[in-house]
């Protein structure tokens, strides 16, 4: 059995047991919720890896499950839907969500994108604390201080830094940055990065003489080392 707890909400029965057979034979640690209250309540008594929520659940929506989850947990969430109405998927991604897969998915492109968060998870087990400049970010307790002074930072802009900070002196192009922080299935314009880019300059490097985010002109962004 994998090192990787999943936590599948979905109230097809059909879909579930299918789902849950397929990930338990890869190795996974299963754990089911037919509806969002009993979804929402497991995931707030128990530690997870990864959550598949399905956005039309009945007792509470998935889209109510992910917001109310990220009160209190960042564990990575992909949203499972029917609809391919953008403004749903769109709607999910700004509650909180990591991705989303629409049905009917492909069991295979399901367990590529866990696969994904698998790696992301042992990758982040060596990253517990980066250091660059006088910049620190903790992600044990989730929090960013530069200088001492704790920066307050939305995921997207977390996450966004991150990236930054564990490939400090490469530059990252805005497709690069779109593919790891919002998921190759994002879908919009890549402006989005540089809207980002500003909501954390304003956060990080405003007040300091010293910027820490590089632009390279027709290029992307670069945090330096030195």
């Amino acid at each position: 059995m994998k090192d990787f707890r999943i936590l599948l909400v979905e109230d097809e029965k059909l879909m579930s047991m299918f789902v849950e057979m397929e990930l338990n034979h890869e190795g996974y640690n299963v754990d089911l919720a037919l509806d969002g209250r009993e979804g929402l309540n497991i995931a707030e008594e128990n530690q997870y890896d990864l959550i598949l929520l399905d956005i039309m659940i009945p007792g509470i929506n998935g889209i109510e499950v992910c917001r109310r989850i990220r009160q209190s947990s960042m564990v990575p969430i992909i949203m499972l839907t029917a609809k391919s109405d953008i403004s749903d998927k769109v709607l999910g991604l700004d509650v909180g969500a990591n991705d989303y897969l629409t049905k009917p998915f492909a069991i295979e492109e399901l367990l590529a994108r866990i696969r994904v968060y698998e790696r992301n998870k042992s990758i982040s087990n060596n990253r517990d604390e980066i250091k660059v400049r006088d910049i620190v970010m903790d992600n044990k307790a989730h929090n960013v201080k530069r200088d001492g002074k704790e920066i307050e930072l939305t995921k997207k802009e977390y996450d966004l830094l991150e990236m930054l900070l564990i490939n400090k002196d490469v530059v990252l192009t805005r497709a690069q940055l779109i593919e790891k922080v919002w998921g190759y299935d994002y879908i919009g314009d890549t402006n989005v990065v540089d809207v980002f880019i500003r909501y954390l300059r304003s956060k990080i490097d405003d007040g300091f003489e010293d910027k820490l985010i590089t632009t390279i002109r027709g290029v992307g962004y670069v945090v330096k080392g030195e």
